[in-house]
């Protein structure tokens, strides 16, 4: 930790909370058991904590309290063991709030249909802390949000009964990192930013960390650890946005862009690859940027490049149904009356996380066009409702067999999930258009396979 930043004395109450959390005696409370919340009470629970996991979801506790996972992603074994080993256990009872010695807040941040941010799910939960706010406990955000959240919104409402921040409570924020379904790192294996309101917040969130992850990166602020993690997203949605924008003036050339990307990649300096699509899902890339676009309109700037690279992004499913529509037409069939084969409908492979997923605005354009679509996907049996496309609330994946695969007039390779049998889609689609160039990767590409 850097040394400004270590206070030259320790209240008594910060003395109690740090032994706490370095002898590992202290309860945990985790509100939101999502894809960001269970993955951290598990983690917690190994590490030798109590964990209380709070969520509205009633099956949600349920099934965590026999010892059962509902991610796809995350098996089971480890959530029963920490059950029954007495480490974790879930409740909607949030008058609960009171006995936890630290509380982490894993709920949503998404956007209004105006392109807003929605703090609602943040205001709830700070509205339900403050009910039960005690002496002494460390309140942690890991939502993704604007600079300046914690210190302006979660703040004051945690300080509305008159405890203090930094005197009788301790705030801090740490971006959550998560990325499901991949296997190379997992939560105790990324490093964890940690700010924190005043020195004694920074050294109690640092030593709570640094129990559950092998590495914490301190900084000086609420607001600074907000905006590494918008730094972070902003940069992945810029650079996906290049590339989607050169797929396109390639295609047009001629020129193969995954082609291109992969002799690129090879020089040893000043290159990282990036990967084309059929436009950005899940709840950070499609989402972070336009926080702090609606930010900086506070202080009378216009993020012009953000924006821009938005624009690209949430052009790319109607450049793909285009394509698509281009592809059919050419094979001798109108697009408008033709069926159509979706394959993936989550925002990303390997998982069931439908969030943002581009699939769905797919289905929608396709239909339009008067085509008829129908998915499938090995994660996701049935279409959950969304917020923006509830209609196609129901759906369900259809079996992937020769014949399935033989009538329909395209196939089209949204996600490229590892449990495809892409060898059979390549052998029995009449037309493969494929957004991920999953076939050309697996050298099964053929005459009947268009890259989009």
């Amino acid at each position: 930790m850097p040394a400004d930043h270590v206070p030259a004395t320790h209240s008594a109450t910060v003395v109690r909370l740090l032994e706490r959390f370095q002898t590992r005696q202290a309860t945990i409370g985790i509100i939101g058991m999502g894809y960001v919340g269970l993955p951290l009470a598990l983690t917690a629970a190994r590490a030798g904590f109590k964990v209380l996991g709070f969520d509205i979801n009633g099956s949600y506790v349920d099934r965590l309290n026999r010892g059962e996972s509902y991610i796809k992603h995350i098996p089971s074994d480890p959530v029963g063991e920490a059950v029954r080993a007495r480490r974790l256990a879930a409740t909607s009872d949030f008058g609960r709030l009171s006995e936890p010695d630290a509380i982490l807040i894993c709920v949503p941040t998404p956007l209004t249909k105006h392109r807003e941010p929605d703090l609602s799910y943040v205001e709830k939960t700070a509205r339900s802390i403050a009910a039960c706010l005690r002496d002494g406990q460390l309140i942690v955000l890991e939502s993704t949000t604007y600079p300046g959240t914690t210190d302006e919104v979660l703040k004051p409402i945690l300080e509305a009964g008159g405890l203090r921040s930094g005197r009788d409570f301790f705030l801090a924020f740490s971006p959550e990192r998560e990325d499901p379904g991949n296997p190379d790192f997992g939560t105790s294996t990324i490093p964890k930013v940690v700010g924190g309101d005043g020195p004694d917040a920074l050294a109690l969130a640092d030593a709570l960390y640094s129990q559950l992850v092998e590495k914490t990166v301190p900084v000086s602020s609420t607001a600074t650890a907000e905006a590494v993690k918008l730094t972070e997203n902003i940069f992945r949605a810029v650079n996906i946005a290049l590339v989607n924008e050169l797929k396109v003036v390639y295609a047009a050339m001629g020129i193969d862009v995954w082609e291109v990307i992969e002799a690129a990649k090879t020089k040893p300096f000043g290159f990282m690859p990036f990967y084309p699509g059929p436009g950005l899902g899940g709840h950070c890339i499609p989402i972070d940027p336009f926080y702090l676009t609606w930010k900086a309109r506070e202080y009378d700037i216009t993020t012009r490049f953000i924006e821009l690279a938005g624009q690209v992004n949430t052009q790319m499913p109607y450049y793909v149904v285009e394509r698509l529509a281009e592809a059919v037409d050419r094979s001798g069939r109108p697009f408008s009356g033709s069926r159509i084969l979706l394959l993936g409908a989550a925002y990303k492979k390997n998982v069931d996380d439908m969030r943002e997923s581009p699939s769905l605005k797919l289905i929608e354009l396709i239909e339009a066009r008067g085509a008829a679509v129908d998915y499938h996907d090995p994660h996701i049996p049935e279409l959950p409702p969304t917020r923006r496309h509830g209609p196609l609330a129901g759906r369900r994946s259809v079996p992937l067999t020769p014949e399935t695969v033989g009538a329909y007039d395209a196939v089209l390779i949204a996600t490229d999930h590892d449990k495809v049998d892409y060898a059979l889609v390549a052998a029995h689609a009449r037309l493969v258009v494929d957004t991920r160039n999953t076939l050309g990767r697996a050298g099964l590409a053929n005459d009947r396979t268009v890259k989009a």
